[in-house]
């Protein structure tokens, strides 16, 4: 038997995401990432496949209009386009590479950082008793379009054409994209990061501390003490929000800033390796060209010749 209505949702997603393809394409009219009058607000234009990109991924709504894209976190494979959407709930290493675009028809996406804090108040606002905290789930998730979300998202990049009425209507039309994603079948982690001292939050402390001093050797018990949480509960729910251990996150935060350093061309990769905390040049030498693919020294020189700049994309 032919389901009506869920043919007609489709549908109406489908044309949603048309017009949110002009919009973008209107607004991001050149390759790269755009920053809009609405300061949360970035919209991501790429015209041809890309190599994969490292970056400490911030808290965000990522909306696919056109095209294609996979996203790594750990050995975790996320693959979304214009029938889905990512969130990413709290910082996390990813890496990501857009697979569909062309410069006929390119990758259009839509970034929206998200404010933990926003969500709380949302929260508090609109359950005076807040659900209980379960045990935190991933940090990073893909779930259907719907379209009640795109429609808030439609209006709010559709204000870029009224500046004199963004500071008014955007914090509504935010608001409203904020109470639809909690609403969404996923919209759990999203609430847990938001609400206080929930496993999850003390996750987000302990990330907040590992990203202050990730050049320092990392001590498990005082990362625990100052996250408020036993060794055992942090080793237990920091991989389940992050899908790697505290330890691997901070290698990989202390690789990616190498890269960068490399990128820039500050010091070779012995004084890169240095200014990350690797104590070892072979050491990191080593695990730099596991997690790159190849030695520090060639990989720089790769990004050089053909990336103009190492932006994150959404």
């Amino acid at each position: 038997m032919i389901d009506s209505e869920a043919i007609s949702a489709e549908r109406a997603v489908s044309l949603q995401q048309i017009e949110l393809a002009r919009l973008i394409a209107q607004y991001a009219a050149t390759d790269g990432v755009h920053q809009t009058a609405i300061a949360p607000l970035n919209l991501v234009r790429v015209s041809q496949p890309s190599a994969p990109t490292h970056t400490l991924h911030m808290p965000a709504l990522c909306i696919i209009a056109q095209g294609q894209k996979r996203a790594m976190l750990a050995d975790e494979l996320y693959v979304y386009n214009s029938t889905n959407y990512l969130v990413v709930s709290v910082d996390l290493p990813v890496t990501g590479q857009v697979t569909q675009a062309s410069p006929e028809l390119p990758y259009l996406c839509l970034r929206l950082d998200l404010d933990p804090k926003e969500i709380g108040d949302l929260i508090m606002g609109a359950e005076p008793r807040p659900k209980k905290d379960g045990a935190p789930t991933r940090g990073m998730f893909v779930s259907k379009a719907t379209t009640s979300l795109l429609d808030a998202v439609l209006r709010l990049v559709q204000l870029l054409a009224a500046p004199q009425d963004i500071p008014v209507l955007a914090p509504l039309a935010m608001r409203e994209i904020l109470y639809r994603l909690l609403q969404e079948e996923q919209g759990g982690m999203l609430r847990q990061i938001a609400m206080s001292d929930s496993q999850a939050q003390h996750v987000a402390k302990a990330i907040e501390l590992i990203k202050r001093d990730y050049r320092l050797p990392l001590r498990i018990d005082s990362l625990a003490r100052e996250a408020n949480m036993s060794s055992s509960s942090l080793h237990q729910h920091f991989k389940a929000v992050t899908a790697m251990t505290p330890l691997q996150y901070q290698k990989q935060l202390r690789l990616q800033e190498a890269r960068r350093l490399l990128f820039a061309e500050i010091g070779d990769a012995a004084t890169a390796g240095h200014l990350v905390g690797y104590e070892s040049p072979s050491q990191f030498s080593r695990e730099y060209n596991r997690m790159f693919g190849a030695p520090p020294a060639r990989d720089a020189a790769r990004l050089r010749a053909s990336e103009p700049a190492l932006a994150s994309e959404a």
